[in-house]
């Protein structure tokens, strides 16, 4: 946390993290990409006042049911949810899947996360079947771009021909390059 409050100096108030354990495999009520989504886009930057009935702001660092836990990848977890809420505090939350695809890249890249990640030709194509939904406001359809089809199918969301995380996968191939592919 030390080195993510860094990313962080510039941001006012003070943030408290939760370390939580999602079921993702029981089937408990929990869906991971509706949660995922909720947990990258739902949320905004540290308030500059908090509501009266609160007494500190909690980010959630979560780590799934359906992955064996390591020092690791709750280092890489708790890194991106520390620069996601610095980056939300600049441009303000995402609005559209251009925008999603932008924060995620830069924050996974800050957070120097290791994937996900995807075959040269399948970035290409991801890229290709993105394209005409770049300015889509809508949690179905971004949703759909950015965890693909498996995901989606948990939803009942329209298969588009995507490989798992292939939105997020893309995302930050294009921050690693420094392109702005994606861009207007």
């Amino acid at each position: 946390m030390a080195h993510a409050a860094f990313a962080l100096r510039d941001v006012p108030g003070d943030v408290n993290v939760a370390l939580i354990v999602a079921d993702d495999r029981m089937g408990g009520g929990t869906n991971r990409y509706d949660y995922e989504f909720a947990l990258r886009f739902r949320s905004g930057p540290v308030p500059v006042t908090l509501p009266r009935w609160a007494k500190r702001f909690w980010v959630t660092v979560p780590v799934w049911s359906s992955e064996p836990p390591s020092a690791e990848s709750v280092r890489r977890v708790a890194s991106a949810t520390v620069h996601r809420l610095a980056y939300t505090h600049r441009p303000g939350p995402a609005r559209t899947l251009r925008d999603m695809l932008a924060q995620e890249g830069a924050v996974m890249a800050a957070a120097v996360c290791a994937g996900p990640a995807l075959d040269p030709d399948d970035v290409e194509y991801s890229r290709w079947v993105l394209g005409p939904f770049l300015d889509a406001a809508d949690m179905r359809t971004c949703v759909e771009c950015l965890f693909g089809d498996a995901a989606g199918a948990t939803l009942g969301f329209t298969p588009r021909g995507l490989s798992p995380w292939a939105g997020l996968a893309l995302a930050l191939h294009d921050a690693r390059a420094g392109a702005r592919l994606l861009a207007r």
